[in-house]
């Protein structure tokens, strides 16, 4: 080999290696798929990006039914390396679908064993809340009216055109209020679950896509366009409408028996990934003390890690139903097809 010859070898050489450096110091970008409604404060994310190195990008999807639906069309090509929000309304269809690759994170000894099922080797649990009806405050005392006290209340003359709700097809929480009317009227029998809901269009329902057009568009806590003052969300949403003026919250949720739906989120790593490792370590840190004791005041959900102190506003304004509906997960999965098409037939049709 000549001088000129190994010159070059040695320039190419030095560039492989510059290459290699430079391929091996860039950061690792994990792709999270979840609903609009994900939220993080930014110092607990830069942390876990600082000390991990992993840079991470949110992509909302819209809500939990629709970011399932997404990563089935996708399954094996996911949009994203870590689908979160798939709640226990969701959560059969996502694993029948086998779009999760197993993970148990060390962290799980930590979550409260309520939330401990034998799907944990493919999804984590992260969050739950209660699917109830949140209710303009203000509205109801201006206008003098008692609050409903049950589910068949809502479909009373009084309450003419004040709730909204979500579409089940498309919405969990949507989907969650389907299933406590099914656990409350029942599928068969004189009054079925088919026709309160015939009775709540009569009584002007409004049927919206998903959570946040119906809380953030329709309900009138939360928009200066609402005409609705009731709406389909959470027992743990009130916090966040607190008012520093009157020194409350603006609304209150309905936890009377049989009226609220226990909802739990999960999180799980899409087959397919390239990032694995990743994944799991952002598995693990969605377990952390610092995102959970953040998950309060961020998304307005209850942490799952137990002993996780919540934030005092939380504490003082969300609310635990004592009854709240539990339907298994194995349930849903077997009649939520048959449920929301016969709701689609009912209601939309």
């Amino acid at each position: 080999m000549n001088r000129i010859s190994r010159l070059m070898l040695g320039i190419g050489l030095a560039l492989l290696t510059t290459v290699g450096v430079i391929a091996q110091d860039e950061p690792t970008t994990l792709t999270v798929l979840t609903h609009d409604s994900f939220n993080i404060s930014e110092d607990v994310l830069a942390a876990f990006q600082e000390e991990t190195g992993i840079e991470v990008e949110i992509l909302r999807g819209g809500d939990a039914g629709q970011i399932v639906n997404q990563s089935i069309l996708t399954a094996g090509n996911p949009l994203a390396d870590v689908l979160y929000g798939v709640d226990n309304t969701f959560l059969s269809r996502a694993l029948d679908a086998e779009i999760f690759l197993p993970y148990e994170s060390s962290a799980l000894e930590t979550v409260d064993p309520r939330f401990l099922t034998e799907d944990v080797d493919s999804v984590t649990p992260v969050d739950y809340g209660d699917v109830c009806i949140n209710y303009d405050v203000a509205y109801f005392e201006e206008n003098e009216l008692d609050l409903p006290s049950s589910l068949a209340d809502l479909a009373d003359p009084q309450y003419n055109g004040l709730l909204v709700v979500e579409n089940p097809a498309t919405s969990s929480p949507g989907l969650a209020f389907l299933a406590a009317t099914v656990a409350e009227f029942g599928e068969e029998g004189d009054y079925t679950y088919l026709d309160y809901w015939t009775e709540l269009v009569e009584n002007g329902v409004l049927i919206t896509d998903g959570w946040s057009d119906a809380y953030y568009a329709n309900f009138t806590a939360a928009s200066e366009d609402g005409t609705y003052p009731m709406v389909v969300s959470y027992a743990s949403s009130p916090p966040v409408t607190y008012d520093e003026e009157i020194g409350a919250a603006t609304t209150e949720s309905i936890v009377a028996d049989g009226m609220c739906f226990r909802q739990i989120e999960y999180v799980g790593i899409l087959d397919g990934t390239d990032n694995l490792e990743a994944a799991q370590q952002f598995v693990d840190f969605m377990l952390s003390e610092a995102f959970q004791a953040d998950l309060p005041l961020q998304m307005y959900v209850f942490p799952v890690v137990e002993d996780v102190e919540l934030p005092e506003l939380f504490a003082d304004y969300a609310q635990i139903p004592e009854n709240p509906v539990v339907v298994d997960p194995a349930d849903i999965e077997e009649n939520r097809e048959a449920w929301i098409q016969a709701w689609t037939e009912t209601v939309l049709r």
